[in-house]
């Protein structure tokens, strides 16, 4: 069987329409007590958006799809992606790594939940042949780069913050998103807070104007620019890099300990009370051990699932599907090295789920 990483260069850099279909089975004491089984071709659910997740999501929708017979339709094409086609009505959920900012909101016009699913890194990889050690950057070196300041593996400020390693006499190339991208938005956001000269100059989002660099879509076209180009750098998230086995940094905190990134430092960092509406930011955590580059994927509904002719058994197979990842689905986070959802972000993600409406009545009645 085809792996799901390979599948990434089978398929190329596009959309990746993942349908899964297959039969109906029992429950568990966390699913809605009246959850739907042998679910129709026509209750086929569509999502859109975040590439960061598209791993995970891959694993959910199979897993789900085996017991409950439910067919999710989702394209991995990137956050802003995902927002748009929310916005525009033609998915029944979007998945983001950044929440919509006031312009989205407004577009919208009506109320949509943040549900968060789980968190994630975002690591800085490179492509240095012949290099085995693992390289640190601090903040500010970091900045530099991104900046197009620090032109050179072997320029001083590299090797500073890494005494012993022969760093080649080679040009940084950089590897950026060229899409609307949560990811960008978590790394940004992290530049931003970390570097008064980032955030003056280039700022934070998921879209921005990079100083310099080469752009590819997606999670998995970033990946493919750093690895086929030798002296690129990038960010991506953690599990692009450790099944394609590429070579990623320890970043310095704010306690100033340098951090490799890891389900249990990310889960460090994530391991903070929610605001009521789950959005918030993670990065430049102050947890003493917490990776710095961390960040919530949320899945994004409508409140109020009563639009465009949607059945009620629509809204509810979605509500359930949302209900089911954050409970058994949290199990599967771990071996494809995101964090689960504290205790805490499961409580404030179940309320959120539990406001979902339909004319006007909750969803979730029973649980």
């Amino acid at each position: 069987m085809i792996s799901l990483f390979n599948r990434f260069y089978l398929l190329g850099l596009g959309a990746i329409a993942l349908v899964l279909t297959s039969c109906n089975s029992g429950e568990s004491s966390n699913s809605p007590k009246d959850m739907a089984g042998n679910a129709s071709a026509g209750d086929a659910l569509l999502g859109a958006g975040s590439t960061f997740i598209y791993p995970l999501f891959s694993k959910l929708f199979s897993v789900y799809h085996d017991s409950t017979g439910l067919k999710v339709n989702y394209q991995s094409i990137g956050s802003g992606g995902g927002i748009l086609q929310l916005t525009n009505k033609t998915v029944e959920f979007g998945a983001t790594d950044a929440a919509l900012n006031e312009e989205q909101t407004q577009k919208i016009s009506v109320p949509v939940l943040h549900i968060p699913m789980c968190s994630g890194a975002v690591v800085v990889s490179y492509n240095l042949p012949g290099i085995k050690d693992t390289l640190q950057f601090t903040p500010t070196l970091l900045a530099d780069i991104f900046l197009g300041k620090v032109k050179k593996w072997n320029d001083p400020k590299i090797a500073s913050v890494n005494k012993g390693v022969s760093l080649p006499d080679m040009p940084i190339i950089i590897a950026h998103r060229s899409d609307g991208s949560g990811t960008t938005n978590i790394f940004t956001t992290y530049l931003s807070k970390v570097n008064n000269e980032w955030n003056t100059k280039v700022g934070k989002g998921s879209s921005i104007n990079w100083p310099v660099g080469l752009g590819g879509k997606g999670n998995e076209g970033v990946a493919g620019l750093i690895k086929q180009t030798p002296g690129a750098i990038g960010y991506i998230e953690l599990a692009y890099a450790l099944q394609n086995k590429m070579s990623y940094a320890r970043l310095q905190n704010k306690s100033g300990k340098f951090i490799t990134p890891s389900v249990a430092s990310t889960s460090a960092a994530g391991n903070i009370q929610l605001p009521a509406d789950a959005k918030v930011s993670l990065t430049d955590t102050d947890a003493p051990d917490g990776y710095p580059i961390s960040g919530f994927t949320w899945a994004i509904i409508y409140k109020e699932q009563k639009y465009n002719n949607r059945s009620q058994d629509k809204a509810t197979n979605l509500v359930q599907l949302l209900w089911w990842n954050i409970h058994q689905g949290q199990q599967y986070c771990e071996p494809l090295h995101y964090a689960p959802l504290s205790q805490s972000a499961q409580s404030v993600a179940e309320t959120i789920l539990k406001s979902a409406t339909y004319d006007g009545k909750p969803i979730l009645t029973e649980q």
